[in-house]
């Protein structure tokens, strides 16, 4: 992003017995902008946006991975938006 802001779509694996209680953790996350429960390899993907990489390390590792029926993730930090908003909520 150009204003420096970290943007991220992460991949999550949940617990199926759980996926209620993770889409209602996640959604409190300030830093997760959106929740997509899926179908296909993964449960459920989010988009984040982080101040900094520091700032999107410490969601991931003390917020993100700490919410019970999390089982595991996959990051893909956005480098560039060919089309779409440049920016979350412009």
């Amino acid at each position: 992003m150009a204003d420096g802001k970290v943007l991220a779509f992460i991949e999550i694996f949940v617990d199926p017995a759980l996926m209620d209680d993770v889409v209602k953790e996640l959604s409190a996350i300030e830093e997760v902008k959106e929740v997509h429960e899926v179908t296909g390899e993964f449960d459920i993907i989010v988009m984040t946006i982080s101040n900094d990489m520091e700032g999107f390390r410490d969601l991931l590792k003390n917020k993100i991975m700490k919410v019970k029926g999390i089982k595991t993730t996959i990051t893909s930090i956005v480098l560039n938006t060919d089309k779409g908003p440049k920016r979350y909520g412009t």
